[in-house]
């Protein structure tokens, strides 16, 4: 059976790249590739869950169409075409070729009209068609025979509306009304008048009442009060609204069906393209890539220091990248004591010095050895196999401890902290300088992928041995490291130290070049051993205090649940979405027009619920029961689980290349997210315990991000009243609001609280009228007070963004830069995304370089000095310490000291700091 997919292409690119706008896909060339990869995306999506048997792309075209003509202002409100998009477009139409997908476009009409005129001669030839877009608009075409096709979008899957979907949508008698709908409501998208003072609500009423816009028109007689005098008055705007949203069905296109035929794509030109867009994904999801097995022959290993010469020096037909077997290497299994003793001596005095290590798991602190291997030249490397026998295991590291614990030996790694902790479960050290090859590219390009595959390809060319190649895909039966031969892992293991290596040596120049030498130097790699440290000590759990929690919190939700059915009037399942919508639109009917999905369930989400608070009681019940039963899942019953048996502790993973702005992120648990401003949340904080015998202290900046914005922006009132010591938002409290600071109400200091955080974060007169309940009149008086009071601070701002569109990037005091490529963008929204990065990502990412040169600095005393207390636990400003009673004016001092010097500034850098029986008591 024929189907048809007709798609709109622009409507499809928009909505991929607004998708990716606040995390947008950069390339190593440093080209926005998230309107490309998106629609690609989309593409592949229905190819593959619809097999549609015909297919077409519609685009609007280059110049004007007849409703430019009829109507100048039609869509003249649109911001500009985002650059990104403009620049997408023509290798978005080449990957479509590729596709050998026919791209439909008519001189004078838009894609919906092309569409339109297909899709309506294909219903009537009985084909099934759909046509793929988010607007709206299309709702007036759809028949028996013809459907929209709504993408997925954020967490929504894809809906197919028919006949009656649409009816049901808009509350009509027909689709064709959505044409009526429109001309009467207009459509801001599109910049139609339609009726002044007509919403969808009324228009819905007048169709419902007289059927089309002519017959209303023909019976305005029928019309009472203001109803009837915007609709007399707006008669010729009506009927023009009406003109402008019809969607042509007679442009001068003809359905060819076998022309839609959909053929096999162009693979070569697909994998060109996607190549160069390093779309390495889409090349395996789409190409299904070729990769080859690695292993040479034993005959073919050589001897010691001898060359493997490969026969052929042809690249893979899949691939243009390098591979292995392109190469003339020397990998080697040192399998046997000789030439592990042969091996020592030539590695033990090499200045540079590239490692890794293979495992039976990805958690450090549990895996065990399988092997070890390195590299000091290119294109050579050697791996020692490590066995499961841990007497043997412990002797062969033992043997190349020396080589880890050289402090005159460069140490490089992929991700060298996981090698850190593995070794450290052998009583191994790593000790000397370090050079993390993921660490250097996150300094260089923060906000791009950093996996060694990735950065093989895009600076080396070269395409890496898969570990799957080894032991097969994801899931229950892949193997484990440890069940392979030696002879079968070597060459994989040889080459991550290799490529390592070579790594290195590119993006060294690249750090030296790009003035982030220091950065590097100086924090990233100095905080390596700090985070392994931390990780290592792990941090103990009140396993007791979180079972009463438990049983605290399931009790309470018990009573919320009786409470629900009681105010519902009827017992049901709270925890179902599908009978908590039927109970509040059905039964209590709270609203009267609620969100469906494409299936008709009401739609009960969190961000629903919350703007239903105040329509009745249950709905915030619902919300506390769904809340607790979230702290349960996500960490009272869950930290318990994360408890390593042998420790005793858990062991939170820091990551030091995820963020943007350079602050760590942590997880298994993820710390960041544990709640604390209500009291459930609290309960968390209450089982994280001091080991025994010993106190918990914690430590944390005192705004530290207002403290950078006055050093930054020099502003004269605001570095007077850190220097004095003042509560910062009283004293800007009594400044907008002309007041003696003791005079200050508590209402005054909130407001001043929330322009104090919300203006250095761009927020708007909405926004900020939105977070404090007020009208946008107090806003605007609360931002221009402000700016009056503090005007360096204004002019910060401005020179921040000024200085962002000059240089494409912004710096940390410690010159971390963020690259902002749409900060010259001519779309407001897109520019303005940057604008707001170029004023905050130099204050939270100066805010997160000077607590990491804390932890260095602690952790360097802490050794000196001998202490034995430890440091745990790192949550955005704040250090956590596990310490022995006897060091505590020691620790105090310490940290205090330390965080207080960390960087010299303007301003007093100020920490505070509690001690107690559990993290909650000490912060």
């Amino acid at each position: 059976m024929e189907k048809l997919f007709l798609l709109d292409a622009y409507a499809l690119i928009y909505r991929a790249y607004y998708a990716f706008i606040k995390n947008p896909r950069i390339n190593s060339k440093g080209f926005n590739t998230s309107a490309i990869m998106g629609f690609v995306n989309t593409l592949e999506d229905v190819l593959k869950k619809e097999q549609p048997t015909h297919i077409g792309i519609a685009f609007d075209p280059a110049g004007p169409t007849f409703r430019h003509e009829a109507y100048q202002q039609y869509k003249a409100q649109r911001e500009e075409t985002p650059e990104v998009i403009r620049l997408s477009v023509p290798i978005i139409k080449d990957i479509i070729r590729a596709y050998r997908i026919p791209i439909l476009e008519v001189s004078g009409y838009e894609a919906d009209d092309v569409i339109g005129t297909l899709a309506t001669e294909a219903g009537r030839q009985g084909i099934r068609t759909y046509m793929m877009t988010p607007d709206k608009d299309y709702g007036q075409l759809v028949s028996d025979n013809v459907f929209m096709y709504r993408p997925k979008y954020g967490d929504k899957e894809f809906e197919v509306m028919g006949v009656e979907e649409v009816k049901a949508k808009f509350d009509i008698q027909s689709p064709a009304q959505v044409i009526d709908m429109l001309g009467l409501m207009g459509d801001t998208a599109d910049n139609i008048p339609g009726c002044p003072g007509v919403g969808e609500k009324t228009a819905q009423k007048l169709i419902a009442q007289f059927g089309s816009i002519e017959n209303l028109l023909d019976h305005t007689g029928e019309l009472k009060g203001a109803i009837k005098t915007k609709v007399e008055t707006n008669r010729e705007q009506i009927l023009f609204s009406k003109f402008l949203a019809t969607i042509k069905t007679d442009v001068p296109i003809a359905l060819d069906m076998d022309g839609l035929k959909r053929e096999e794509p162009d693979k070569d030109e697909l994998k060109r393209i996607f190549e160069e867009l390093e779309f390495r994904s889409l090349l395996e999801r789409v190409l299904g890539t070729d990769k080859k097995t690695a292993t040479p022959p034993p005959s073919a290993q050589g001897d010691l220091f001898g060359f493997f010469t490969p026969e052929s020096t042809e690249a893979s037909e899949n691939s243009n990248l390098t591979k292995l077997d392109d190469l003339v290497f020397d990998y080697q299994l040192i399998d046997t004591e000789e030439k592990e003793d042969q091996l020592l001596q030539n590695i033990l005095t090499q200045p540079i010095l590239s490692l890794d290590t293979e495992t039976t798991g990805t958690d450090p602190i549990r895996a065990e050895l399988v092997g070890m291997s390195f590299a000091y030249a290119e294109n050579q490397a050697f791996y020692v196999p490590v066995p499961a026998d841990r007497t043997e295991a412990q002797r062969i590291v033992d043997k190349f401890k020396p080589v880890f614990e050289n402090p005159q030996t460069l140490k490089v790694g992929q991700n060298i902290k996981y090698d850190m902790l593995v070794l450290a479960n052998y009583g191994v050290e790593i000790q000397g300088p370090m050079f993390d090859t993921m660490i250097a590219h996150y300094v260089l390009q923060p906000e791009l992928h950093h996996g060694m595959d990735y950065l093989a390809e895009i600076y080396l060319h070269y395409e890496t041995i898969k570990i799957e190649e080894l032991i097969g895909p994801k899931g229950k039966n892949q193997k484990n490291m440890r069940d392979l031969d030696p002879a079968n892992i070597y060459r994989y293991a040889c080459e991550d130290a290799d490529v390592t290596l070579k790594l290195k040596n590119v993006l060294e120049k690249e750090l030296k070049q790009n003035d982030a030498e220091a950065l590097f130097c100086d924090i990233e790699m100095p905080l390596v051993p700090v985070l392994a440290y931390m990780e290592r000590n792990g941090v103990r759990i009140d396993t007791e205090a979180l079972k009463e929690t438990s049983r605290h919190f399931t009790a309470r939700m018990n009573q919320i649940e009786e409470e629900v059915h009681r105010l519902a009037g009827v017992e049901f399942n709270i925890a179902s979405p599908k009978q908590v919508g039927e109970v509040l639109f059905d039964r209590l009917k709270i609203v009267d027009k609620p969100k469906k999905t494409k299936t008709g369930q009401y739609v009960t989400s969190e961000e629903v619920l919350e703007s239903l608070k105040g329509k009745h009681e249950i709905v915030e019940k619902i919300l506390e029961h769904r809340g607790l039963k979230k702290l349960l899942g996500t960490y009272i019953d869950a930290l318990p689980q994360l408890i390593n048996p042998e420790t005793g502790h858990i062991h939170t993973s820091f990551n030091q290349t995820v963020t943007a702005t350079g602050r760590l992120s942590s997880s298994n648990p993820n710390l960041q997210n544990i709640p604390v401003r209500n009291e459930d949340g609290k309960e968390i904080r209450k089982a994280f315990i001091p080991d025994e015998g010993c106190e918990f202290f914690s430590a944390d900046y005192s705004q530290i991000e207002l403290r950078i914005m006055a050093h930054l922006s020099g502003d004269p009132h605001m570095i007077e009243a850190f220097r004095a010591n003042q509560d910062i938002h009283a004293a800007t409290a009594a400044k907008i609001y002309k007041e003696k600071l003791e005079d200050v109400t508590r209402e005054q200091r909130s407001k001043a609280k929330t322009a104090n955080f919300g203006i250095i974060y761009g927020i708007s007169v909405f926004g900020l009228a939105e977070r404090l309940g007020i009208d946008r009149k107090e806003a605007k008086e609360l931002i221009d007070g402000y700016f009056e009071n503090y005007p360096h601070v204004k002019e910060y701002m401005d020179s921040s963004i000024q200085a962002a569109r000059q240089k494409g990037y912004i710096e940390t005091v410690f010159r971390r830069r963020r690259y902002l490529p749409d900060i010259n963008s001519r779309n407001a929204v897109v520019r303005g995304y940057a604008e707001r990065n170029a004023i905050n990502a130099p204050i939270q990412g100066s805010a997160a370089d000077i607590i990491k040169v804390a932890m260095i600095r602690i952790y360097r005393r802490f050794r000196e000095e001998g202490i034995r207390s430890k440091m745990i636990l790192q949550v955005h400003d704040e250090l956590n310490f596990s310490v022995v009673p006897e060091e505590k004016e020691k620790v105090q001092q310490i940290v205090i000291a330390e965080m207080e010097s960390a960087y010299k500034m303007k301003v007093p850098l100020l920490a505070d700091c509690g001690w107690g029986k559990n993290w909650l008591e000490a912060h």
